[in-house]
């Protein structure tokens, strides 16, 4: 039976926000911020985080992980077997995402795949043999931009939002990986606010050592922490995948720019037909637009976009969503 979850009033959402735009932020820090006592935050976070609606997690940088091979899969389904085939992607370990696009028909999965024989395996065995599954196409991630995905949609000002924001580290000298960074990541991976002494326990280090490392990890862009929550549930009504076509020249720089946009919380450059794909998070179908004709109209280079809207999100940073399957 599926946990009954918690029901979101005003302040559990701007706490949810705060957590968004800076998922290892302290109690004291958000109280400060969002003008409450460190109490009330304890009170209220602690119940979100229990029955799964929010969820802290990190995301690895495929860059840095040479074994991976990050993919995304465009998947069209027989429509009365999609739920059944987004849940068994879903229960994959190396499914990141899992939404279901369109008119119920298409799933995008972002996949981190340990090797090559489990790219093959997948792609020249698993989905021919899957009688549910129509036809795919399959787009290598070549650079994952780093997102700092923390709309808020009007929950937080602009100066909250600024005194949360940690800054997005300019990509730096990467620290050679370790075994013990590996440990550190997987932990931050189950749980994104687990306390350094905790990390520092699994990796049989100082607490200290622990801190630094993962700063250094993360200013290395190594990772990125992340803040999973069931959007809807804070006003946002309208997610989409955008498939971009941008002049090489400039893939880089578009890649980097919307990276950094409030409203998106995905970006990678990609093989295929188009060469940049984009998620973006917006409170409706106008602010959907907005988006669309603002953003995305301003950038020259920008020759051709699909937009596939999302109808649900199985799988978000690695979790499954609860209800989901």
């Amino acid at each position: 039976m599926e946990k009954a979850r918690h029901r979101l009033d005003e302040t559990d959402s701007r706490i949810a926000a705060a957590m968004l735009a800076s998922p290892r932020a302290s109690w004291r820090t958000v109280g400060r911020v969002l003008g409450v006592s460190e109490r009330t935050v304890v009170r209220r976070a602690a119940p979100l985080y229990h029955d799964g609606t929010l969820r802290a997690t990190a995301v690895r940088n495929p860059v840095c992980f040479p074994d991976l091979i990050p993919l995304a899969l465009r998947i069209r389904c027989k429509p009365n077997r999609i739920s059944a085939i987004a849940a068994t992607l879903a229960r994959r370990p190396d499914t990141i995402w899992v939404d279901v696009l369109g008119g119920g028909d298409e799933i995008c999965t972002i996949l981190f795949l340990d090797g090559p024989d489990a790219r093959n395996n997948l792609l020249l065995r698993d989905l021919p043999a899957t009688a549910a599954v129509q036809s795919w196409t399959s787009h290598a991630l070549l650079r994952v931009f780093p997102a700092g995905f923390d709309w808020s949609g009007g929950l937080l000002s602009e100066e909250e939002l600024a005194s949360l924001r940690p800054d997005l580290p300019e990509a730096g000298p990467r620290p050679a990986l370790t075994p013990v960074d590996h440990q550190l990541v997987a932990g931050l991976v189950e749980d994104g606010r687990a306390s350094y002494t905790e990390l520092a326990r699994r990796a049989g280090l100082s607490a200290l050592t622990a801190r630094r490392r993962l700063e250094a990890l993360a200013g290395g862009l190594v990772l990125r922490l992340a803040t999973e929550v069931d959007l809807a549930r804070l006003g946002i009504r309208a997610e989409a995948l955008l498939w971009m076509t941008v002049a090489p020249g400039r893939l880089e720089e578009t890649g980097r720019l919307l990276s950094r946009h409030p409203q998106v919380r995905f970006a990678s450059a990609t093989t295929g037909s188009a060469n940049l794909l984009v998620a973006v998070a917006a409170t409706d179908l106008d602010g959907l637009y907005r988006f669309l004709s603002d953003t995305i109209g301003a950038l020259e280079h920008v020759s051709t976009m699909e937009v596939t809207p999302i109808l649900s999100g199985v799988k978000r940073t690695g979790l499954v969503r609860p209800g989901s399957l």
